[in-house]
């Protein structure tokens, strides 16, 4: 099987988040059949698929290569000009769902994983390993999360890991993330007393205390950072539920999410906006759900040994960043220096989601070259 079709392939599952599909059983009966030991892990109530992969020579150090083969549903289908599970070539690019992110990037690191073992003649010291999660693109609660647990719980270590998410905003080789901020969830409800409009003086507008905790909210934190943006609030939702026009509802709900950097940890920053609500109002409750703290990759073997493999393939100098949303790199911290590097991103999640195929070529080439580096291999 060629790169091409490999991608082709795992197009072909249906795997929306969090279904497997199929999709990393298949993987697992490749890498079987290649001298990996494959741990199938089902986590959670539905039994949720992921991938420990594992091909051991010599007592090197461990690079792993990371992704979730899960994708967000196509949408309306009228959208789309092709089937978005049957892959589809046209001028130079593939499509359909997953193709950028990022199915691509696992087919490639695959690809380049087995022939490095080849080029090889598995002379270099240590092991390469795969962890590939059927639970990414929804709440990411039973995947890559549960099998950094279980790589701890039994005593296995990463040294060096590469998450393949599509980095690249407009060309390949053009950013590699070397952090991602830390995000907290959060929702607000604010207590009032219901009471007609006509006497406002006989109720509390909790929607009053909406007002002043908003403002108070949307306060800057900080400026950034070296590698990190300026940490920030973004109210998403306020509700009160009220669909009568002369009643002062009795409660009202804010919700918002935070971004922030290096400055903080998620404890800090709760403190602070318990502060900053506390400070306009005294009936409240306050929840918050951490996705991930802030982190930044402190390994220059890694990132060297991929910008050395980028300038050689692309010939370009890429840029060190830490914006965008979360991904599993966020887990993958706890155990070893992490970075991501994948394909562009443009179509990411959208309609006639597309991926150049020589982009997937030269992707798999600089995870190659990759490899050579970080095991210094000649």
């Amino acid at each position: 099987m060629n790169l091409l079709d490999l991608c082709k392939n795992l197009v072909k599952f249906k795997s929306i988040s969090p279904n497997s599909a199929g999709s990393i059983e298949f993987l697992s009966n490749i890498l079987s059949k290649n001298a990996f030991e494959c741990h199938l892990l089902e986590f959670g109530e539905n039994k949720i698929m992921n991938l420990y992969a594992e091909f051991t020579n010599g007592s090197g150090p461990n690079v792993c290569f990371a992704g979730h083969t899960d994708v967000v549903p196509p949408g309306n289908l009228e959208n789309w000009n092709s089937d978005p599970f049957n892959p589809f070539l046209k001028n130079g690019y593939i499509y359909g769902r997953g193709v950028c992110d990022m199915k691509s990037a696992i087919a490639s690191y695959i690809f380049s994983v087995l022939k490095f073992i080849k080029y090889s003649k598995e002379k270099f010291q240590g092991k390469l390993s795969l962890i590939i999660t059927a639970d990414e693109e929804g709440d990411a609660d039973f995947g890559t999360k549960k099998v950094v647990e279980w790589l701890k719980k039994n005593n296995r270590n990463l040294d060096f890991c590469i998450v393949g998410e599509p980095t690249n905003p407009n060309f390949l080789g053009e950013m590699v993330k070397i952090g991602r901020r830390g995000s907290i969830n959060g929702e607000i409800l604010i207590r009032g007393v219901q009471g007609h409009v006509a006497y406002p003086e006989k109720a509390t507008n909790p929607i009053d205390g909406v007002i002043k905790v908003c403002n108070e909210l949307q306060v800057p934190f900080d400026k950034g950072t070296e590698y990190f943006q300026p940490s920030n609030l973004v109210i998403t939702s306020i509700d009160v539920g009220n669909k009568i026009s002369n009643i002062i509802p009795s409660e009202a709900k804010i919700q918002f999410n935070v971004r922030f950097n290096d400055n903080f940890n998620s404890k800090e920053i709760k403190k602070i906006i318990e502060k900053r609500i506390s400070s306009k109002i005294s009936d409240y409750e306050v929840s918050f759900k951490v996705s991930g703290e802030s982190f930044i990759n402190n390994a220059d073997k890694l990132t060297q040994a991929l910008i050395t493999s980028i300038k050689k393939i692309e010939n370009k100098d890429p840029q060190l960043s830490t914006n965008g949303g979360t991904s599993d790199a966020r887990f993958i911290s706890e155990l070893c220096p992490v970075i991501e590097f994948g394909l562009v991103g443009k179509t990411m999640h959208q309609a006639n989601e597309n991926s150049s195929i020589r982009d997937i070529e030269n992707l798999s080439q600089i995870y190659f070259e990759f490899l050579k580096n970080i095991f210094s291999t000649k």
